[in-house]
């Protein structure tokens, strides 16, 4: 049985280059990482920079960066 998770984060990105990464959630559908995206999209932070949410899927129990710092 594969399983399939929704990662919600944000990168609030700054004019000297730097970032921010927000680890925001862990969801078991897109349309409830959605629905958190939406309920946050207004904050202060996340209102200044909606551009920087993002979802990706993920399998469960799966190597997702194998290529080590290059």
């Amino acid at each position: 049985m594969t399983t399939i998770v929704y990662v919600l984060h944000h990168v609030h990105s700054f004019e000297d280059g730097g970032e921010d990464v927000k680890l925001i959630g862990v969801y078991s559908t897109r349309e409830q990482a959605t629905g958190a995206l939406e309920r946050l999209k207004g904050q202060p932070g996340f209102v200044e920079q909606p551009e920087g949410f993002e979802i990706d899927a993920y399998t469960v129990d799966e190597d997702n960066w194998t290529a080590g710092y290059v």
